[in-house]
């Protein structure tokens, strides 16, 4: 079956390995940007080297990563791993001070109050902070969703397989079809993202749904 001249199947095939590329660095990035957040929070001298240099990795043009981190990974220019990694950073640069703010959100009352009834940081971190904070990270990941749905077709320009190549191939062959559902399966795949981020948030904060009823 054939979609403005281009093969369902393909474009299906593309959009599973685009969403693997965008959607494992998502996670990566949040797993690090965890701790590091919390750190720029705990150590105030820490914060602006962190935010700071965290915020940097976002201004690497994203082709030129793709190209150098071969190099230095000693991966093969082809490998998805480089996308990985790259994408990686980059939902590092955008999520570490989201991260910050929202546990930062969290009341000082709250913090306090949960020691008082036995909480050692760490199960206070696990147990109030970080749940009060999973809107506002929630936010953050949400942007994050987008800009790797967005930036991961930048590897079709090295040759790495996602729906970018139809942008390339449209290009090449001077033709709007497999452009412009390239267009449309990246869309939907951002909004299946952010579909899916939401159901989790509203999963993670059954209190908010208690206030709102």
């Amino acid at each position: 079956m054939k979609v403005l001249g281009t093969d369902l199947a393909e474009v299906v095939d593309l959009a599973l390995q685009h969403a693997y590329l965008a959607g494992v660095p998502l996670l990566l990035g949040l797993l690090v940007s965890l701790p590091l957040g919390w750190l720029a929070l705990r150590r105030r001298w820490l914060y602006p080297p962190l935010i700071a240099g965290t915020g940097l990795l976002y201004t690497i043009p994203s082709l030129a990563l793709f190209v150098l981190l071969p190099g230095i990974l000693g991966t093969r220019i082809l490998d998805p791993v480089n996308v990985i990694v790259a994408m990686t950073l980059y939902t590092i640069a955008l999520l570490t001070r989201t991260v910050a703010d929202g546990l930062g959100s969290v009341p000082d009352h709250v913090r306090q109050a949960a020691t008082a009834m036995g909480y050692g940081r760490l199960r206070r971190f696990f147990g109030v902070e970080l749940p009060l904070a999973v809107p506002v990270v929630s936010a953050g990941l949400r942007v994050a969703a987008v800009s790797n749905v967005s930036m991961v077709s930048v590897a079709a320009l090295i040759g790495v397989s996602q729906l970018g190549l139809l942008f390339t191939d449209g290009f090449s062959r001077g033709a709007m079809g497999p452009i412009l559902v390239g267009i449309l399966a990246c869309v939907l795949l951002a909004i299946l993202f952010d579909l899916l981020i939401l159901a989790g948030t509203r999963a993670l904060t059954p209190w908010l749904r208690a206030v709102r009823g």
